[in-house]
């Protein structure tokens, strides 16, 4: 067995912390099996170069060895690229094609990024983990493949899992083995030494003399904290050893050259809205309204009542629960009053013989009765929508793209909102 000095050398890795170390012994143990892993860091710890590690000191080391960045691949694609897919199995497939998991057969597959698979391809590659099948994409016929799976991932997988974006069954098929990469900052005693490689390495490249930094710059340089990894302080170095005429690296001059921030990456804002969010904002619009249709159809009991008997203070003690909903819950009986002072109440005369009311078109006509029962009646979800497309429609003057954006919804659902309502 290889130890891990040599394994660094061979495959040009750089640090000694004991972390780092850990994990290169732990490819190595695993390398001679054919168990499948899965590599956890964040980005630019340099994941990829474990699988390789795995690969070099397996028995198929002679076979094909694939990496795959899954997160690259489209999603209506990936799973012809990995598994293939027959002629004519979907537009544009012109000739029966062979993925990665038929090519590879015998070797390893490197899946990078393994937490942005779609939900339908993590089905197909828990078949293949299990027994080793898979279906190319517009075929029945089951195929046979004999690939080691290494795969890797910057996603933290339990918050994936407990969100039903990731397969909790597939985790654990594909973490047989859990190797973690530790972060730069977790490596405070390799930073320098890395930042001092890729110095000499940029300058043999564009044939110029090598960056140092001073000591106050050394102090920086190892108190920051290198969210971007070593990607990051491989960039930082290329930019310093490319732009800077003078060697000899100042303190400001590396803080120059540093993102400011606690998370030293560039904040993601949110410029437009979903249709998922403007659903949610619709449901609480259609709820508000019909808190409002409620509250006018209490408020036309209360002023019906008013009417019928003409006598405040009957009313008042009959719906004393009604007129606080309406008026809130410290109404005094004196505010209450204040309030239908101004209310002309009228008596409804009635037929002594037949105890019946007499007709009250008389009443609605002076009170508008009968417009508050149209209104409504028109209170629909359906004349609210249609009211509000036909409004933006007119604001900007029948554009639909500008229409969209206002009313928070992409401009193919409008499109189908303006043929249904046949505007």
């Amino acid at each position: 067995m290889e130890s891990v000095q040599s394994i660094k050398q061979r495959f040009g890795i750089i640090g000694n912390s004991a972390t780092l170390n850990r994990a290169i012994e732990k490819a190595i143990q695993v390398a001679p099996t054919d168990i499948s892993v899965l590599v956890t860091g964040e980005s630019g710890v340099g994941k990829e170069s474990i699988p390789k590690i795995i690969h070099q000191l397996s028995h198929r080391k002679h076979g094909k060895y694939i990496a795959v960045n899954c997160g690259a691949i489209p999603e209506g694609t990936i799973d012809s690229e990995l598994f293939g897919h027959e002629k004519g199995a979907f537009t544009g497939a012109t000739s029966t094609r062979n993925g990665y998991f038929e090519v590879a057969d015998g070797g390893t597959i490197f899946l990078d990024e393994v937490g942005e698979l779609p939900l339908t391809t993590q089905v197909r590659l828990l078949r293949v983990l299990e027994n080793g099948e898979f279906i190319k994409v517009g075929s029945s016929k089951v195929q046979k493949t004999d690939v080691r799976i290494v795969a890797a991932t910057n996603v933290n997988m339990f918050e994936a899992i407990k969100k039903e974006k990731f397969r909790e069954d597939l985790f654990y098929r594909l973490s047989t083995v859990d190797i973690n990469l530790p972060p730069l900052r977790e490596r405070q005693e390799d930073i320098h030494i890395l930042f001092r490689k890729f110095a000499s390495d940029f300058a043999l490249k564009y044939k110029m003399p090598t960056i140092k930094l001073t000591d106050e710059a050394v102090l920086i340089l190892l108190k920051y904290r290198w969210s971007g990894n070593i990607r990051q302080l491989r960039n930082v170095a290329e930019q310093i050893s490319v732009l800077e005429q003078n060697r000899s690296v100042s303190a400001a001059t590396l803080q120059s050259y540093l993102p400011s921030g606690s998370s030293n990456l560039p904040a993601i804002i949110k410029t437009t809205k979903s249709e998922s969010d403007f659903s949610s904002e619709r449901e609480i619009l259609y709820k508000v309204l019909f808190d409002m249709k409620a509250d006018l159809n209490d408020l036309k009991k209360l002023t019906m009542e008013l009417m019928k008997s003409g006598d405040v203070k009957d009313v008042q003690k009959d719906n004393e629960t009604l007129i606080q909903k309406i008026y809130g819950e410290n109404e005094s009986e004196t505010q209450f009053d204040e309030h239908v002072d101004n209310l002309e109440v009228l008596s409804i005369p009635q037929d002594t013989n037949t105890n019946q009311v007499f007709d009250t078109e008389d009443i609605k006509d002076k009170y508008h009765f009968a417009e508050e029962i149209e209104e409504e009646e028109t209170l629909s979800l359906h004349d609210k929508e249609l009211e509000l497309i036909k409004k933006s429609l007119q604001r900007h003057n029948g554009k639909r793209k500008l229409a969209a954006e206002e009313l928070g919804i992409s401009e193919r659902t409008l499109y189908r909102k303006i043929k249904q309502f046949d505007l």
